[in-house]
């Protein structure tokens, strides 16, 4: 098995805009999306003419003389079999080479015919990898080395304040548009009020940018010597951008918030969270549709999207009957998603998916949650202090109680419910580790918890089995060390 990294080199990035430009056809913003892009198209002969080009970098074996190989002979090999593998591959002995070839190519960089963003730094010796092993995400045998964003000067227009579904207000700064790392940027995160003094940012100012992690743009310093006499600085707003409502800002966290709960703004926001995929699954309630239900007054919280009338929906602009009907089909079915979607769609502050599947696990019903007290909540593993803490708030709070009874009223399931489901797997114990084939982990670990096991994210001498797809972590190696029984995907749905 040969693994690779399929690339779009820049001549045939320039190549393909330059036909789409002569198309007029939107252009391409950079060659990493448009690499992404080419390889979901369905057509293999669309493909084929974007000029796609590929280094393969690691090569497996069965063969146990292949198998032994180190990094580098496996990298010599594959160039001897053909293969196509990046010439600028270099073996180091000693972390100051590692470090002088990364500042090199940190400086040349722009002499390659692709673009790239640091150095994948990997161990040589096999036996040290497995012994190195992985965690769930990474391996810890490789880092990369990310080089420094690259900066660009351009001028804040205007700066603005977005309000968020916790109610946190942030300023961004609305820039006159400017090319950065392959996409045209014309805002940045300014992150907070206390950010924005101490770099002393003010509309007008000549700024530089960049993107971290080049992805996201923010300001990285203000330019003062560019700066016009006259300027002043920027004052901090007291009202709500959106409600006008006096914002709040406490002495545990240097954010500004907005403490009105049906502010247009974090209701929008509150809803399409509700709505995703992660949480409740509602398809056909994304941001369009929310902000078309909040403009007409029709919900003012997420009770209310139970009790939408097919009339209401389908004179709003851009709808009619047949999306009125798919919406309301798709609002009954969401009634039935496991409780672990219904906390994590609460919006409950620091509480996400795992923290949620925990909470749903171990509670089972979420009126037991809504009357436990912190000591006992934090006492979960995986649920910290301030988690603990922001879930008994958001619980004492009336205004949510009230949400609560209401999605109850609607028939919105506040339990486990097995329906007809075998307790096949009552009391037993699940880790699970690495890629599954067929199913998601998510998936996976809500199979096991309707059948009655636990599911854990940590290997002991109380773990029943781990289940292993491809890539597992360093928890199988631990599952081998004391003996738990390994079982991989197909033996885990004959369980079910």
């Amino acid at each position: 098995e040969v693994r690779g990294e399929v690339y779009m080199p820049l001549e045939s990035f320039l190549r393909l805009n330059k036909i789409r430009e002569e198309n007029g056809e939107p252009l391409f913003a950079n060659p990493r999306n448009s690499a992404a892009g080419s390889l979901k198209m369905q057509d293999a002969r669309l493909v084929a003419e974007r000029g796609l080009d590929i280094f393969c970098y690691q090569y497996f074996s069965e063969n146990q003389k292949k198998k032994s190989l180190n990094h580098d002979q496996s990298i010599l090999y594959m160039k001897e079999l053909g293969l196509p593998v990046n010439p600028h591959t270099r073996r180091c002995s000693t972390i100051e080479e590692v470090l002088t070839y990364c500042h090199q190519w940190e400086q040349k960089r722009g002499e390659l015919t692709y673009e790239i963003d640091g150095v994948v730094i990997k161990i040589n010796n096999p036996q040290q990898r497995e012994h190195l092993g992985a965690t769930s995400k990474s391996p810890r045998w490789a880092i990369a080395y990310k080089f420094k964003a690259r900066q660009v000067k351009t001028r804040i227009q205007k700066i603005t304040w977005q309000v968020g579904r916790t109610g946190i207000v942030t300023p961004v700064a609305e820039l006159i548009p400017v090319q950065l790392a392959g996409t045209l940027v014309s805002r940045a995160t300014l992150h907070n009020p206390e950010e924005l003094g101490r770099k002393d940012i003010r509309e007008g100012d000549n700024v530089l940018i960049e993107k971290g992690g080049d992805i996201i743009p923010k300001v990285v310093q203000v330019i003062t010597e560019d700066r016009k006499t006259g300027s002043k600085s920027y004052v901090i707003p007291e009202t709500c951008p959106v409600c006008k409502s006096k914002l709040l800002r406490s002495k545990e966290e240097v954010a500004l918030r907005c403490p009105n709960y049906y502010c247009p703004a974090q209701l929008t926001r509150r809803m399409v969270h509700f709505a995703s995929r992660g949480a409740m699954d509602i398809e056909g309630l994304g941001p369009a549709v929310v902000n078309l239900l909040v403009e007409a007054g029709l919900i003012k919280d997420f009770a209310d999207l139970y009790y939408l009338q097919k009339e209401d929906i389908s004179e709003l602009e851009g709808l009619g009957e047949i999306s009125a009907t798919n919406l309301l089909n798709a609002l009954s079915q969401s009634k039935n998603q496991p409780l672990d979607r219904l906390i994590f769609a609460l919006g409950i502050p620091f509480v996400g998916i795992n923290a949620a599947r925990i909470l749903a696990e171990h509670f089972a019903d979420l009126k037991l949650l809504m009357q436990s007290d912190k000591e006992t909540i934090e006492e979960l593993q995986g649920i910290g202090t301030k988690m603990a803490d922001s879930i008994v708030q958001y619980f004492k709070r009336s205004q949510n109680q009230k949400i609560l009874d209401k999605l109850q009223k609607a028939g919105v399931i506040f339990k486990y419910e097995k329906r007809g489901i075998s307790h096949s797997l009552d009391g037993i114990t699940f880790v699970l580790t690495g890629t599954l084939s067929t199913l998601t982990r998510e998936e996976a670990s809500r199979l096991i918890l309707e059948r009655g096991g636990r599911v854990t994210a940590s290997v002991s001498n109380t773990t029943d089995y781990i289940l292993v797809g491809e890539k597992p972590g360093s928890k199988l190696n631990k599952a081998r060390r004391i003996g738990v029984p390994i079982i991989n995907e197909d033996q885990f749905k004959k369980m079910l």
